[in-house]
């Protein structure tokens, strides 16, 4: 542990990657429950996976940018903590899988000294900020939202109000009215607008996938930039205290906003911006270090050797750049999996001839920006030479899928391996959807949609199907009919059959060849609208049937053993069981951090973490009481009920007031003082009527 204090110069990561070190060792001697304990790890980038005894590690990436010097740096970690592969998410992370949790500490030490994070990867946090990939350089954008999506991303990473939120957070920036970045599937998303010639966004709340997916509500037409800050941080205060805490399917803001009402919803926003510290916080996007293309006189000669190729791929995979003499490479990159020994040469390869950095994609791809366009061809050979010259980025032979079965323990079926498998019939049996931007097909190995399967044309979703005789097997609900409508607007796919694995392939081609013969040029989204689900239902609905399935059938794609569903325990939302004398003692930690914020001055912080404290140590007493502790607010009005109104516990007033205080005042200095000297007295008193009850028991 020493040597983390000599390697890391910021003392915050350090003391975090200290505390991840020592939490380790106390649930490794059996003196931190394993729920808690998850709890904290998630919030580090520590996720646990379908093999036992390893962790796949999430490294941040905000809205995807990766410089060279970082891309190595993952490279290093990888080869030396796990197996050298990388693997790309929808969300623009990095993962890496087969990692000792013992090791976690120090592989995140050696990430920092390239600046990069394992901090709110996972957990019930704010979790990574995607933006469209090509901010900065999309020809259609009216700014790049490169700044404010870093802005918002530095402004609440280790923030205290969105560290132990009923469920994750996910936010978005789109560069443009064409909605790459999707708000319409986020719980916050922004869409970059200018009015009278001043800079700000459409902002959008409520979206998201699952297995109840929901298009999220217009929250403002307009704010200026200035104003995105304070507003998430509303939205995450108002989040924070009435989110659903105990039932993971309602943990998401989507069913905040559903079961309150959007009106509803923006009162308590605006009623919180009482205490906020900073009502504007101005970006200075001229401030942000933008990546500059190196200076290339010497244009290097190559030999194409199948220029037909050559060809091909300049039409499917040259994005057109707004720079003047540049564009970027789109690479596909199959199922979002490479390896270190590319990834290095790759960073070598754009530090030397383009702008020193990549992107990451939402369909798990890689955009090299400021290519001068005189070094397409060397950059091909070049890219050739690493097998990343596949035609058909972001058209429809590229499909997105999450790792499945393969790692996930929510995994119901292999998403990775009908995925290829698809893939194989669009490239042989359909070439010329090689070059089709309209279809978008995805898969995801369960319901909870990281494939992002219900937001695609065509989607295939891992389920598992029982035969008469009771026998299991693979199966893939087919949903068709979603897609992307732009400005914040979008329309998710209808579940049309489920059938066995196997046939997916042959569902695939049925829908295609439908669709070609009747479409008359119609997009895919359109076409599925005129005609219905029950359309579709009837073209594909004999793939159901279960009663004459073969040996094979039973075989899950990308597999050589007999089919077994097998579903662990989900970490995605990361949903702690809590005891009592844990409480108290993360109570008594929220205090001392309380009090540490508040002698650096950040009076904001320091009231939260106090308020934290407060609400934790109530909910120590109201979990003795095997009472429902759902949301904060539910908290606090319960603990007034059951302590205070029958004169159990006395507070001199109710807990209500006393709580509520965190909005009614602004973040003084004064009045974080006398807040976190309440947060102190009240915990002494839950803490001295809990063991006035436990003596009773005892005496009972």
């Amino acid at each position: 542990m020493q040597s983390f204090r000599t390697e890391i110069e910021n003392p915050v990561v350090e003391k975090d990657i200290i505390e991840l070190a020592n939490k380790i060792e106390l649930f490794n001697n059996g003196k931190i429950d394993e729920e808690k304990f998850r709890s904290l790890r998630l919030a580090r980038g520590v996720y646990g996976q379908r093999q036992e005894g390893v962790q796949m590690i999430r490294i941040k990436l905000p809205y995807g940018k990766v410089k060279s010097n970082q891309l190595r740096r993952i490279s290093e970690v990888s080869d030396e903590y796990s197996r050298g592969r990388l693997h790309i998410t929808t969300r623009q992370d990095i993962q890496i899988h087969y990692v000792d949790l013992n090791r976690t500490p120090e592989l995140w030490a050696e990430l920092e000294r390239d600046d990069v994070t394992l901090r709110e990867a996972c957990g019930n946090t704010v979790r990574n900020v995607t933006a469209s990939e090509t901010a900065g350089i999309d020809v259609n954008e009216p700014f790049d939202v490169s700044p404010y999506a870093d802005a918002l991303f530095r402004f609440f990473l280790r923030n205290p109000i969105c560290q132990e939120m009923g469920r994750k957070f996910k936010v978005s920036f789109s560069s443009s009215d064409e909605d790459t970045g999707l708000s319409y599937m986020h719980d916050l998303g922004f869409i970059a607008k200018t009015k009278n010639g001043e800079r700000g966004f459409k902002v959008m709340i409520g979206g998201g996938l699952g297995s109840q997916p929901r298009e999220a509500d217009v929250l403002y037409d307009f704010v200026t930039t200035d104003k995105i800050i304070p507003i998430m941080e509303g939205v995450l205060r108002v989040f924070d205290r009435h989110g659903e805490r105990r039932s993971r399917a309602k943990a998401r803001m989507k069913f905040l906003i559903k079961d309150i009402g959007l009106e509803a919803f923006k009162v308590l926003v605006d009623e919180e911006q009482n205490a906020i510290e900073f009502k504007s916080v101005p970006i200075d996007a001229d401030a942000y270090e933008v990546s500059k293309p190196v200076e290339i006189t010497d244009i290097p000669s190559v030999d194409i050797k199948d220029q037909q190729a050559f060809e091909t791929w300049k039409s499917t995979n040259l994005i057109p750049q707004k720079q003047e003499g540049y564009v970027a490479i789109g690479i596909k990159v199959l199922l979002g999996d490479f390896y270190t020994d590319k990834a290095r040469l790759l960073a070598d390869l754009v530090e030397n001839y383009a702008a020193g950095e990549i992107r990451l994609t939402l369909r798990q791809n890689i955009v090299i920006p400021f290519v001068k366009r005189e070094l397409v061809p060397f950059f091909y050979n070049e890219l050739e030479k690493l097998g990343f010259v596949e035609a058909g980025y972001n058209k429809a032979v590229d499909i997105t899928a999450c790792p499945g079965t393969d790692t996930c323990n929510l995994g119901i079926a292999s998403s990775t391996g009908i995925a290829n498998e698809l893939e194989r019939v669009i490239k042989t049996e359909y070439p010329h959807y090689l070059k089709n931007e309209d279809l978008v097909i995805k898969a995801s190995g369960c319901m909870n949609a990281c494939g992002q399967h219900n937001m695609a044309n065509i989607g295939f979703q891992g389920m598992s199907v029982r035969t008469p005789d009771k026998l299991v097997a693979p199966a893939l609900q087919v949903l068709l009919g979603g897609g992307n409508k732009g400005d914040g607007n979008g329309v998710f796919a209808d579940k049309v059959v489920k059938v066995p694995s196997k046939r997916g392939p042959e569902a695939l081609r049925r829908i295609l060849n439908d669709y070609e013969a009747n479409a008359n040029g119609q997009k895919f989204v359109d076409y599925y609208k005129d005609k219905g689900e029950r359309y579709f239902y009837d073209i594909l609905q004999d793939l159901q049937d279960v009663t004459n399935l073969t040996q094979s059938d039973f075989i899950d794609w990308g597999n050589t053993e007999k089919y077994e569903k097998e579903i662990g325990v989900g970490e995605c939302a990361g949903v702690v069981i809590d005891l009592v004398a844990t409480l108290f003692l993360e109570s008594e930690e929220k205090i001392e951090n309380a009090k540490e914020a508040f002698s650096n001055n950040v009076y904001s912080s320091a009231i939260y973490h106090a308020y934290s404290s407060m609400v934790n140590s109530a909910k120590a007493l109201l979990l003795a009481e095997k009472k429902r502790t759902n949301t904060h607010a539910g908290i606090i009005s319960q603990f007034d009920e059951l302590f205070v109104t029958t004169e159990k516990i006395d507070l001199g007033g109710s807990f209500s007031e006393l709580a509520y205080q965190i909005n009614k005042f602004s973040p003084s200095k004064e009045f974080a003082s006398s807040y976190i000297e309440n947060a102190s007295e009240f915990l002494e008193k839950v803490r001295a009527f809990r063991a006035s009850e436990t003596t009773l028991e005892k005496a009972v």
